[in-house]
């Protein structure tokens, strides 16, 4: 396998990266350089499939924190808030990863069309996201993807989805593929978290009770805080201050807001509340830590491959 994963490094290498992401043709493929370490992000982790060709990263998920390395990679089927660490880099030997955008109705499709069917529940089982270890089919369906560059639009669109497919079928049935498949059934348990957050990320510049958000999810109150915690390791309206204050650091990185016109524009009425809040989130009071990132070598937003 370790000949395989150089080959695939060796062809990334070739593309001569810039430092930071860089998107495909491929709608749903992104690759990510960092030519060192990197400060702890906050964000939230979206439905996606990573893998580590060269460096190491961490990513901090509620109480658990969970080390990836080269030949590593990271699945999550689920927006969950996480800090996101590059550890290992250097400019000789940068961090690299690789990122494949997935949906649930792209897993459920590849499940109905193989017949595979979902397991009982693992109790035990965390919330989230897991780490598995790459194999020869799922480095090789990499190295397809990348040999996809400068084909016709046409034939990237077809092949592309071909791929993203078989990926999706090696996860389900590769050596981790029990933790895959179970993330999918406690997903279909926990449908109604599902619709929570979605309608959480719609409203959360706007003052939300906890109430509107269990109607939103047909689920009682109770049900609600119990299984979102269990899903997402936060409170629902904790997760809407988490939207919030992520998008207001947006808004002011790229300069389109200032720290009061941000705090207005993601629903705050109080900016001495925003500026407390802010601060135990990111560490520094808004000012400050914009002025930071201006400073540092670190990610412009929250980086999970």
């Amino acid at each position: 396998m370790q000949t395989k994963l150089d080959q695939l490094l060796n062809a990334v290498e070739s593309l001569n990266l810039a430092e930071g992401r860089t998107e495909t043709s491929i709608p749903f493929f992104s690759l990510l350089r960092r030519n060192r370490p990197t400060a702890i992000i906050p964000g939230v982790l979206t439905p996606s499939f990573c893998l580590i060709l060269q460096g190491s990263k961490k990513l901090h998920l509620g109480q658990d924190t969970i080390y990836y390395t080269a030949g590593d990679y990271l699945v999550s089927l689920i927006d969950i808030p996480a800090s996101g660490q590059v550890v290992g880099a250097t400019r000789q030997t940068p961090y690299i990863g690789l990122r494949i955008d997935v949906t649930a109705e792209e897993i459920a499709s590849v499940m109905t069309d193989t017949g595979i069917s979902v397991m009982p529940l693992d109790r035990k089982l965390g919330p989230g996201a897991y780490v598995g270890k790459s194999d020869e089919h799922l480095l090789q369906l990499f190295l397809r993807l990348l040999e996809l560059r400068g084909k016709s639009e046409t034939e990237i669109r077809f092949l592309s989805s071909l791929i993203k497919r078989e990926m999706i079928f090696r996860l389900l049935t590769g050596e981790y593929g029990h933790l895959f498949v179970q993330r999918v059934f406690m997903n279909q348990q926990n449908e109604g978290i599902g619709r929570a957050i979605e309608w959480i990320k719609e409203n959360y510049n706007r003052t939300l009770s906890i109430e509107e958000v269990a109607r939103s999810s047909k689920m009682s109150v109770s049900g609600l805080h119990h299984k979102f915690k269990a899903v997402t390791t936060m409170a629902p309206l904790q997760y809407q201050k988490q939207l919030r204050l992520q998008e207001a650091r947006r808004l002011m990185l790229n300069g389109s807001a200032n720290a009061t016109a941000a705090a207005l524009e993601v629903g705050y009425e109080s900016p001495a509340q925003f500026n407390r809040e802010y601060r135990r989130l990111f560490g520094l009071p808004p000012l400050q830590d914009i002025r930071a990132f201006h400073r540092k070598p670190i990610p412009e937003a929250f980086e999970i491959s």
